[in-house]
């Protein structure tokens, strides 16, 4: 059994491989697919789980955003409202707000979340062909999870990145800080970090131990069953 665990970066994704009991490798992706394909092949992966939405609402905010957000505080501010499909398909940014504005009520769009829309679309459009099980994932879900208790520290500061680390190490994934992965340009310390939560993740759903936000996921028009996996 080896999974693989996905966090955007600026390079494209950064993509850390697990088996049953420990970490195995971590690698650099320039799209999703490259990323489902090279963990396929080396290392015969049959489960991903992706921090990035997947289930594209149509209009208002979805029930996993929602219950997200209560279930990691103080950090709910990592968890975005997942942008509407017209507001992701959009032109540029004032359509996208304007678009999101008339599918919501009158609720606008961030530039965060519009930034990462490119990132939004790609998953959506890979996971309909994907030979393999991927699920929707968010690093602080996991993290809380695994603590059992409210993270206190931002993922950016020492003690942040410190806790995280001992977590994923109290689940036999022990990330090497000087792993090769963390000279590429264009990848942090915590994309290799939530990276490694989002294996923990798949490990778990590919265990069938798996829950998520919301229990019974949502539908939307683009029949996925919407849900952060942890």
């Amino acid at each position: 059994m080896t999974v693989l665990g996905l966090d955007g970066c600026k390079s494209g994704w950064v993509v850390v491989v697990a088996d049953k009991t420990r970490f195995v490798d971590a690698f650099v992706a320039p799209n999703i697919a490259s990323a489902a394909q090279t963990g396929a092949q080396r290392w015969q992966a049959t489960v991903m789980v992706v921090d990035i939405p997947i289930g594209i609402p149509d209009s208002g905010k979805r029930a996993a955003d929602t219950e997200a957000r209560a279930f990691t505080k103080p950090r709910s501010s990592s968890v975005f409202s997942t942008p509407v499909r017209a507001a992701l398909e959009a032109a540029s940014y004032d359509a996208a707000r304007a678009a999101s504005i008339a599918a919501t009520g009158g609720t606008s769009l961030s530039k965060q979340a519009w930034a990462i829309g490119d990132k939004i679309l790609e998953v959506d459009a890979f996971a309909k062909s994907a030979t393999l099980t991927v699920r929707e994932g968010h690093p602080e879900v996991s993290f809380r999870a695994m603590s059992d208790a409210p993270i206190e520290h931002y993922k950016k500061t020492f003690a942040g990145a410190t806790l995280r680390m001992s977590l994923l190490e109290g689940e036999g994934l022990s990330l090497n800080p000087d792993h090769g992965v963390l000279r590429t340009r264009g990848v942090d310390l915590d994309d290799f970090l939530d990276a490694g939560a989002m294996a923990w993740t798949a490990r778990r759903v590919d265990q069938g131990l798996a829950a998520s936000m919301p229990a019974v996921p949502e539908v939307f028009s683009d029949g996925w069953r919407s849900a952060i996996w942890y």
